[in-house]
């Protein structure tokens, strides 16, 4: 099947997301943002819209790639969806844990997919991980630990906005807590404990307690100066040994496209990157948030 590409977001990801269907032969054919043509290089000639209905009204358009600041997340992925469409969603998959679970409800019944754009999963150094972890290099998962540091965000400045960006546990250090859930299961409890300061990216260290006895540590800095370089690690620690992530990106967004890509046409739901952990990812970086802001230790029902 032919598909044709509608990219909604004028920013970082919005590039990074056509030079992924770029790589992988898909033509991005509109680009929507409502007060902006975004600049997409490896989409000379996608045509603007300002709205994502004048996309959808094409029908060559058969995937949207949702791009844009968190809060509008949930409403153009739901519009997408219910337009027959699939959709890649970059993270997290809403603002609240109820806009989360009204697309993963109307995903269950759309034609289209979803899939929502947790990238790490498709780093190959973290992928080469969790094969090896599957195939028993740890034993039985008990402890995880992972850090992300990097410097301040430039020219995104409504990332210090917690009611549009949802701060940095939910923008940013979600992509570790997706990573311990995937390998310890259901999170009981949160305790967040920030390093003082204020603003998105204050250094913060996150202790996950989850059901099964194991414990996830998850140090997250994005504060630092312009410059910093931008490092990340993952170690996993079973009753057998211990296994460690490569710092190996590769080419993570065409990776993630090429997979998407092979559900959508296979028509099977993406079980390297399921809806479902996109939610429970949500609930835990939530959870995080109201830890640090309380000074609490937070339990998690369900």
């Amino acid at each position: 099947m032919s598909h044709g590409v509608a990219v909604v977001g004028a920013g970082r990801m919005g590039r990074a997301h056509s030079q992924a269907w770029a790589a992988n032969g898909v033509p991005v054919l509109w680009a929507v943002s409502p007060r902006t043509r975004p600049e997409l290089p490896a989409a000379p000639a996608a045509r603007w819209a300002t709205d994502l209905a004048e996309a959808l009204s094409d029908p060559a358009v058969t995937i949207v790639s949702v791009c844009t600041p968190t809060p509008s997340h949930a409403e153009l992925a739901i519009r997408a969806l219910e337009a027959g469409r699939s959709v890649l969603l970059e993270k997290p998959i809403a603002l609240t844990l109820a806009d989360a679970q009204r697309v993963a409800e109307v995903a269950a019944r759309a034609p289209g997919a979803l899939m929502v754009a947790h990238v790490v999963r498709f780093f190959p150094g973290y992928a080469a991980l969790a094969s090896r972890v599957a195939a028993g290099s740890v034993g039985r998962p008990r402890l995880v630990r992972a850090s992300r540091v990097s410097a301040r965000p430039v020219g995104y400045d409504w990332l210090d906005d917690e009611e549009r960006s949802g701060g940095m546990l939910v923008d940013f250090a979600i992509h570790d807590l997706d990573q311990a859930n995937a390998y310890l299961g259901r999170a009981v409890a949160v305790t967040s404990v920030p390093a003082g300061g204020a603003g998105f990216g204050v250094p913060t260290a996150t202790t996950v307690e989850y059901a099964g006895g194991g414990v996830a540590q998850v140090l997250s800095v994005s504060d630092l100066p312009e410059g910093q370089p931008f490092t990340t690690g993952l170690e996993v620690v079973g009753d057998a040994g211990m296994d460690a992530a490569q710092p190996d990106a590769g080419d993570a967004f065409a990776e993630q496209a090429r997979y998407f890509l092979s559900c959508v046409d296979g028509g099977v739901p993406p079980e390297r990157a399921p809806v479902a952990a996109a939610v429970d990812a949500l609930r835990v970086a939530l959870a995080a948030r109201e830890s640090a802001r309380t000074g609490r230790r937070v339990e998690l029902g369900g």
